[in-house]
């Protein structure tokens, strides 16, 4: 039973989580001869308060970008 976790910041359309699901069983099914029916994958949100990333928050670290 392939388990797959992903963790991305929080924003992404309920169309791209499915296609994400979507590729990861592709890849699994296709390289690894698992069926669809067993794989279960979880997609946790983090916001990017609770994300760090080159030394600082990433809401941080984004708002530092874009100036």
């Amino acid at each position: 039973m392939p388990y797959i976790n992903l963790k991305i910041t929080e924003g992404a359309s309920r169309e791209q989580k499915a296609a994400l699901v979507k590729d990861f069983t592709h890849s699994l099914v296709k390289h690894l001869g698992k069926k669809p029916e067993h794989i279960h994958i979880v997609i946790d949100e983090v916001a990017e308060e609770n994300w760090g990333y080159s030394g600082m928050l990433t809401d941080d670290y984004r708002k530092q970008a874009k100036r």
